[in-house]
């Protein structure tokens, strides 16, 4: 059986990555794929679980380290138990973000270091990387708005946190993005859902190896 194929979506806050996920899945199933929509952290039981200790923590909350392990647990339970299983049954994955989420928040914002984490996802994962991967850029105040809208008062741990962190995580994401371009494509969030998505589907009807 041909190996199917994994796609994850990236970007920082409010910049439209769930909704784009559902919206590619659903595009590639009217192609004729067998499409897994999933998201990270979670996708799986352990990895829900984890979710929720991350995005509602205990007490003062984790530290850069301890949260890069959690998301690296979260991580390696997903691979091992949904996104692996589900490539090697020949069916497409679409994953609400990945290892260089972990990459951006807590290698860069976090100051951990991009090296720390890959040896944790080099351990926990087998260093497993998306085909390809999808990086939604929205301008900073743009995002804010969007976020006043979605979240109004209240916002999860990691969300919540302040504008120098999320600005640093953008940076982040560029920076990586930058690095492999083989593997990332950049796409202008900045407009309705249906033109991101038309972004997003170009894309990939255009990469050889993705063609739906």
């Amino acid at each position: 059986m041909r190996r199917g194929k994994f796609i994850a979506l990236e970007g920082g806050e409010g910049t439209g990555k769930s909704t784009q996920s559902r919206l590619l899945a659903d595009w590639l199933r009217s192609q004729g794929r067998d499409v897994v929509l999933t998201r990270e952290p979670g996708g799986t039981p352990g990895a829900e679980a984890i979710r929720s200790l991350l995005l509602d923590p205990p007490g003062d909350g984790w530290g850069s380290r301890a949260e890069a392990l959690l998301f690296a647990a979260a991580r390696s339970d997903h691979v091992e138990k949904l996104i692996r299983p589900a490539m090697l049954a020949g069916k497409w994955v679409v994953c609400d973000r990945f290892i260089d989420s972990s990459r951006a928040y807590q290698g860069g914002a976090g100051k951990l270091g991009d090296d720390a984490v890959q040896k944790l996802h080099a351990i926990g994962s087998e260093d497993l990387r998306p085909d390809l991967t999808f990086l939604i850029v929205v301008p900073a105040q743009k995002v804010a708005l969007r976020l006043a809208r979605r979240d109004g008062e209240s916002s999860d741990a990691i969300g919540g946190r302040d504008a120098a962190y999320h600005r640093s995580v953008g940076e982040t994401f560029e920076a990586i993005a930058a690095t492999e371009p083989e593997r990332f494509v950049l796409i202008d969030g900045d407009a309705a859902p249906e033109q991101v998505h038309s972004r997003i589907v170009s894309a990939i009807s255009s990469t050889p190896d993705l063609r739906a």
